[in-house]
């Protein structure tokens, strides 16, 4: 019958975690199938419960810190940008007039459908702006002075 509770609550635990993305209730998880090893051993209800507290403590203090660094985001780690979050804070040249409202930059040697990301701003084509989200299909930029003076020597077509 202990095992049956132990493997139970390890499920129920399991299953809550997946509510929670805080992996502080799969190692919990982990102990209680621990437990309900020792229980399935035959081992009386105390050393369960010291294997219950023993290899939950041993995964939220010692595994849980190594998967938690592994998952980090690549805006966290500082590695290399891929996708939409490469080209957020990206340089774009404006061909198109942008206002709050439409217009079109080039990112990357791409062409974007763009919007000015403060609706009192308005581009001319030849400027440069900063990328600052990109919504659907659609570049948020701004303007960068940081940016103006960048000679790349693209030129508008």
């Amino acid at each position: 019958m202990d095992v049956v509770l132990w493997v139970v609550l390890g499920v129920v635990l399991a299953v809550a975690e997946m509510f929670t993305a805080t992996l502080f209730l799969l190692m919990i998880s982990v102990g209680a199938l621990a437990a309900g090893a020792a229980a399935a051993l035959g081992a009386p209800a105390i050393v369960q419960a010291i294997v219950f507290a023993a290899v939950s403590g041993l995964t939220v203090f010692a595994v849980r810190p190594v998967i938690q660094r592994h998952r980090l985001s690549a805006l966290e780690t500082n590695s290399a940008l891929i996708g939409l979050e490469a080209m957020e804070g990206s340089s774009a040249l404006v061909l198109e007039q942008v206002d709050a409202d439409q217009g079109v930059v080039k990112i990357d040697g791409e062409t974007w459908r763009a919007r000015a990301y403060d609706a009192h701003q308005v581009f001319a084509p030849g400027e440069r702006v900063r990328v600052i989200e990109v919504k659907g299909a659609t570049a948020m930029v701004w303007r960068d002075d940081a940016v103006d003076g960048d000679n790349t020597g693209e030129k508008v077509n």
